[in-house]
């Protein structure tokens, strides 16, 4: 039987991709700040999130979980959160017509501050710095100073994180997500584009459909969910000081929440069973997330999952897969195979962004978005054969017209990197290539749905 919990075990165990502070007393001086400032969430939020997460288990429903990479302090604006938001808003219209099935809106925003490193030291010309990573912890800028972690960087990263919800809970509950305004949710630079005639065609046909509905009496003053939406915040719960620095009892329960999002996840760098990662994730109540990359062998998978979810719970437990569009096929459906043989409840969601970087030949860390979609076609034909639902998708996009991964109708080439290359870490998604992917989806999705003649959307799977 494992040791008793509470948020500070992780502090007596092995840990990875931890900043070092050269002031430990200053940063026990923020930690403790960061204890006394009010809940970025709420606990009855993170459990409604895991009953629509226990929808999607079941097969009721479709989880899209996208944002930044990686927020910066630098690009934080209103506009760059509404555009995002308007991303989401529009790829979910998408989905939910293709999959003809609820999807829940959970974004990587409010929170996404900490990226794990390959090294944690980087050297340019000589000098070598410690690595950047993120916001919450030092600097982009390769200098002495912005390298240093800073643990005053907390306190910035939280409030511009209840500054973000503060504007995600007006646009999703203040009218911004009606669905009579699906056609202004159409950006500039997306509209005269192939996606954005697509787009427009199906908003034109789900402005049909309203205009039905408020003949016979549904209109957004009589239906909520028309006028309205709920939407989820999740980050990698990396930085864990952080992260303990805001988990609280739920006054309800009694039970502990990280309270600085309603879903966390660990990354595939910070799986281990002994670890501090596992350790602080078994005891928060939080719906949570699992990395699962191609080193993870399925007795280790089932092993981290009884620690993980011991009761089993549905909504609990989302295994996020991020294989790479060449080892998919290989190392997916073990997984798969020893989840369903154990009886286990989790959602499957793909990520297939982490598993397709590659460097560009003009020196630009990028990814290929025919990578990024065989990567999705072949993980919903592996769940297809397997007898399994590929309950969701996992990207890193924005809304910003950036030229970070290659390829899409867009055409953006090795070439063109450079002409608007804007994130801290890894290449988004801009929104025209988001929206391709999730007509891509969608189509395939209704296709199959309609080809099983079962309306089960358990069926769902995207044709190869």
């Amino acid at each position: 039987m494992l040791d008793k919990w509470t948020p500070q075990t992780w502090r007596d165990l092995p840990i990875k991709q931890v900043p070092g502070y050269a002031n430990e007393t200053a940063l026990n001086n923020v930690e403790e700040t960061l204890r006394r400032f009010p809940p970025l969430v709420f606990a009855g939020e993170a459990r409604r999130l895991r009953e629509r997460l226990a929808d999607v288990a079941a097969g009721k429903a479709f989880l899209l979980q996208g944002g930044d990479c990686a927020e910066s302090f630098a690009e934080f604006h209103p506009n760059n959160i509404r555009d995002t938001f308007k991303v989401l808003l529009q790829m979910a219209v998408v989905l939910t017509f293709g999959a003809a099935c609820p999807v829940v809106k959970v974004g990587r925003l409010a929170g996404q501050f900490a990226k794990p490193r390959s090294s944690d030291s980087e050297t340019q010309n000589g000098v070598t710095l410690p690595s950047y990573r993120g916001d919450i912890i030092n600097g982009l800028e390769f200098d002495e100073t912005g390298r240093e972690p800073d643990p005053q960087r907390m306190v910035q990263a939280y409030s511009q994180s209840a500054a973000t919800l503060n504007l995600l809970r007006a646009f999703a509950q203040g009218g911004y997500a009606d669905l009579h305004r699906v056609h202004a949710w159409n950006q500039d630079f997306v509209a005269d584009s192939p996606q954005g005639e697509r787009y427009r065609e199906l908003a034109d046909r789900l402005t049909e459909t309203l205009d039905f509905m408020a003949a016979c009496g549904l209109n957004s003053d009589t239906t909520p969910q028309i006028r309205e939406t709920e939407f989820y915040t999740s980050h990698e719960a990396l930085f864990l000081a952080y992260e303990e620095a805001l988990t609280r009892i739920d006054s309800t329960t009694g039970e502990w929440y990280d309270c600085s999002a309603h879903m966390v996840w660990i990354g595939d760098r910070t799986r281990q069973l002994d670890g501090a990662h596992v350790e602080f994730m078994r005891g928060i109540k939080n719906p949570i997330g699992m990395k699962c990359g191609p080193s993870l062998e399925p007795d280790d998978m089932l092993r981290l999952i009884e620690r993980l979810n011991p009761k089993n719970e549905p909504g609990r437990l989302t295994l996020i897969t991020r294989m790479g569009s060449d080892q998919v096929e290989k190392k997916l459906p073990p997984l798969i195979r020893a989840v369903r043989r154990e009886g286990a409840n989790v959602v499957w969601c793909i990520d297939p962004m982490h598993g397709n970087t590659i460097s560009s030949s003009t020196g630009y860390k990028t990814r290929v978005f025919g990578r990024i979609l065989d990567e999705v076609h072949s993980a919903f034909a592996v769940h297809l054969a397997e007898g399994s639902y590929a309950g969701g998708v996992h990207f890193e996009l924005t809304g910003q017209n950036v030229t970070e991964c290659i390829g899409g109708a867009q055409g953006v080439s090795e070439a063109s990197l450079s002409e608007n290359y804007l994130t801290h870490c890894d290449p988004r998604l801009n929104a025209s290539q988001a929206l391709e992917l999730a007509f891509e989806i969608a189509e395939a999705l209704k296709r199959e749905r309609q080809g099983s003649g079962l309306g089960n959307p358990s069926r769902l799977a995207i044709a190869s």
